[in-house]
């Protein structure tokens, strides 16, 4: 049999039964938008266990690739990494969220649905979110080294660049 990651994956890849993934993966959305709000709302709960308990706790009965395409999608916001490939029904799973990575990825991923839940306001306020999200886009802008020929020549003279060492 193999691996949950692997039927993830190939959902994406099947282009004949298309009709029954976009099905599968509009489930996703919901049950990931549902397992969000349960995980904002109390932050503090344990979300620990084996991989059938968490996909019932987080609501995701018997759909154990759409959970595992969840975890995907919240692994890089997790302290500790998951090794995805070797989970199976009796892996032991351990979701320690950094949420300050978690609404950052939401961000990255434009999941709109996911960073706009309401009980963010709780975990980080809205000043916070605000500067995250300042930080965030100043990060994303490209910064260039090459002097403008309009700009102060970097030489210190006083003069337009073009009118000095651009010559």
């Amino acid at each position: 049999m193999s691996s949950y990651l692997k039927q993830w994956n190939a959902m994406f890849q099947d282009q004949q039964s298309q009709q029954q993934n976009l099905a599968e993966i509009d489930l996703y959305y919901k049950l990931e938008t549902a397992a969000y709000e349960k995980i904002l709302a109390d932050p503090k709960q344990s979300l620990k266990g084996n991989f059938v308990d968490l996909q019932k706790q987080l609501g995701f009965q018997n759909k154990p690739i759409i959970f595992i395409g969840f975890l995907d999608g919240i692994n890089s916001s997790l302290k500790n990494n998951l090794d995805l490939e070797e989970i199976d029904d009796n892996s032991e799973i351990n979701l320690e969220i950094d949420f300050t990575k978690l609404f950052i990825s939401m961000h990255d991923s434009k999941a709109d649905w996911l960073y706009t839940i309401k009980d963010w306001d709780n975990i980080i306020s809205p000043e916070e979110q605000q500067q995250m999200l300042f930080d965030w886009r100043q990060s994303k802008i490209a910064h260039s080294e090459k002097v403008g020929r309009n700009d102060p020549c970097p030489c210190g003279s006083g003069k337009k660049y073009k009118k000095c060492c651009g010559k």
